[in-house]
């Protein structure tokens, strides 16, 4: 619980620009959250139906964000460790779903995964822009900067995937890249998990002073 000393800093007003970046991210990422879901069952491939879900976590992220704007540092910071564990957990389970994928061995439909690749980039691209001004704020804003960036670089390892399966009909670039997305799940969730922790603990010291 938070502490209800009246020395607790007060809560910021909530930035309309990061606001608006929010909710402009929210919406990319429902959509190509949809566009890949279908477009990875299709084409069987795991890089992209980990990339829906990942499309799918950092829309919550962002709704969750948006709900906590002009909150204490302190419930921010609380918000900030419960998506950097869901970062973390996602990228465990994108491990899980690439072995279950290797024991089946169907190569995935290269050219579905690369033209739905391509989209996704330009999507991410459009909105780590929009709040690449936000990357050094506290962990709530950091969070979101960390999604949308291991999300481009995500969709540019699933069209350099896309390429090689093409080129050996092999099902391996697929995993491989499914595998590199896991790791920035992992990653990036203990990165916001420490400086959630950090704002935490500086909550608790300016409130008991």
């Amino acid at each position: 619980m938070a502490c209800s000393c009246s020395h607790e800093p007060v809560a910021p007003k909530p930035n309309s620009k990061f606001r608006t970046a929010l909710w402009i991210a929210l919406v990319i990422n429902l959509a190509m959250f949809f566009v890949e879901l279908i477009g990875g069952a299709y084409a069987h491939s795991s890089a992209l139906w980990a990339d829906s879900l990942d499309f799918f976590g950092d829309a919550l992220n962002y709704g969750i964000s948006l709900a906590v704007l002009g909150a204490s540092l302190y419930w921010r910071a609380t918000v900030a460790l419960v998506k950097g564990a869901t970062m973390a957990v996602f990228g465990l389970v994108v491990i899980g779903k690439t072995a279950y994928a290797y024991t089946q061995g169907i190569p995935p439909e290269a050219i579905t995964m690369g033209a739905i690749g391509v989209l996704a980039l330009i999507a991410n691209v459009i909105a780590a822009v929009v709040l690449y001004a936000f990357r050094d704020g506290d962990s709530n804003m950091q969070s979101v900067w960390l999604c949308s960036r291991n999300d481009a670089i995500g969709n540019v390892a699933v069209i350099l995937a896309a390429v090689g399966v093409f080129g050996t009909g092999s099902l391996i670039p697929d995993l491989l890249v499914a595998l590199v997305m896991a790791t920035l799940g992992l990653t990036a969730g203990y990165q916001v998990i420490q400086k959630a922790m950090q704002e935490r603990r500086e909550n608790r010291v300016l409130s008991s002073n």
